[in-house]
């Protein structure tokens, strides 16, 4: 197994839970009366994440744990593809 192949499987797993911590999002927002919609957060996650922020600093005065969670893995993503993709094949 090479560093590629470690780096691949980093970026997958970071996109698998960069999609449950959207389904997180989702369900706390449903939880405070907000409607949402599957195929909207697949076209345009951004209207989801400010919503839970919004929604959780209004509550707490601080953004909510799922949004520095979701942002972080997103980066990630970005980050484990790209020295994928730049990393020596051998």
């Amino acid at each position: 197994m090479t560093i590629r192949d470690v780096l691949f499987e980093l970026a997958v797993l970071a996109v698998c839970s960069n999609v449950v911590i959207l389904i997180l999002i989702m369900a706390a927002l449903d939880r405070r009366g907000h409607k949402t919609n599957m195929l909207v957060a697949r076209l345009c996650p951004w209207k989801y994440l400010a919503a839970y922020k919004e929604a959780t600093r209004k509550e707490t005065g601080k953004t909510g744990p799922l949004y520095g969670l979701w942002i972080f893995t997103i980066n990630l993503t970005l980050a484990a593809a790209l020295a994928g993709f730049l990393s020596p094949i051998t």
